[in-house]
């Protein structure tokens, strides 16, 4: 077991060892209280965009559905005849240089997974850079739009944002409630009390704290030809190799369980890299990704090589939430 996976292991399940990292936590919560602290007072060097900026986080370590609920606000804000852009870190994007504006011919070495996959989905204007500010602003120049959504950034405090969405696996919650490294928290759970909206991945109903949505899997893709399958297209109990390299491949694994097919798991880790030969596996079976692996992968899949695309639905109650919120952003 690799040591992220240990990690991960101990902040969800428990592990005594883990007191020995408190003096660290200590530390990164000064740290990350006084950046907090810093931006509330308005000290430092902050940009306030013209336009409404939505950020779409976690305060958790590893994968909580954002980009199918981003994918799905985009689409949402342009029913309603607003012109969106999306600004990304890049995570793993090398670029010639920052910001770079991401376009569906690119690779995803180039352009990083994440924000390949929305634009090579949407077509939406998107601006990758590890300085979130620096993109919008480039954005802003290179496209009129109306409103910016934040893919990550909810600890980007040079950026200024009208909205903040915190995602949270339902089933896996906070683990042990504590932050880096004693736990999974990029900020202390406390952080939750200031921000505008909670969304729970896999809950089925509404909470008292927050809204429900969860991932539907609407087709099966050939990565080779691009031909959309239903997703009843392989028989119940149909045995296939299941890869996912994202920030929890088992809730992949799970929803491959839940079309009734029998999926053999082969976990990578988050933005993981790939290639024909990391991918032989036997026996011969067909093999299904995720879409953000697949954007990795289409260069060299072979024939029987397929991703699940999925959607995000969100609870009704968070819909009205959010058009209340967009009325009032954008009158």
């Amino acid at each position: 077991m690799a040591l992220t996976d240990r990690l991960l292991d101990a902040w969800y399940k428990g592990h005594p060892a883990l007191t020995l990292l408190r003096p660290l936590e200590a530390l990164y919560r000064r740290v990350v209280n006084g950046k907090r602290a810093r931006f509330v007072a308005g000290e430092g060097d902050i940009y306030t965009a013209p336009v409404p900026v939505i950020v779409v986080g976690n305060i958790t370590v590893g994968g909580t559905g954002k980009t199918p609920l981003i994918l799905w606000m985009i689409e949402h804000c342009r029913q309603r005849g607003l012109r969106v852009g999306v600004v990304s870190r890049g995570y793993g994007a090398k670029p010639p240089s920052f910001p770079w504006r991401v376009r569906a011919e690119q690779d995803a070495a180039q352009a990083g997974d994440e924000p390949l996959l929305i634009v090579k989905r949407t077509g939406v204007p998107l601006m990758i850079d590890p300085n979130r500010s620096r993109a919008v602003r480039a954005l802003l120049a290179d496209e009129p739009l109306d409103l910016i959504l934040s893919d990550d950034g909810l600890q980007h405090y040079r950026l200024a944002r009208s909205l903040e969405l915190v995602l949270i696996d339902a089933a896996r919650g906070l683990g042990n409630r504590r932050c880096l490294p004693a736990g999974p928290l990029r900020e202390p759970v406390e952080r939750l009390r200031s921000v505008d909206a909670l969304l729970y991945n896999g809950a089925l109903v509404d909470r008292d704290d927050g809204y429900a949505f969860t991932l539907k899997p609407t087709a099966l893709v050939n990565l080779k030809t691009g031909d959309a399958h239903p997703v009843d297209h392989f028989a119940p109990g149909q045995a296939m190799h299941a890869v996912a390299g994202i920030g929890n491949p088992q809730r992949f694994f799970n929803t491959l369980e839940g079309l009734h097919w029998r999926p053999v798991p082969h976990a990578f880790a988050d933005h993981a890299e790939f290639s024909a030969e990391a991918l032989a596996f036997t026996p011969a079976l067909p093999l299904v990704m995720t879409e953000k692996d697949a954007v990795k992968c289409a260069s060299f899949a072979a024939p029987d090589w397929w991703y699940l695309a999925v959607e995000a639905v969100p609870s009704p109650a968070f819909v009205s939430w959010f058009d209340t919120q967009l009325t009032r952003l954008l009158p």
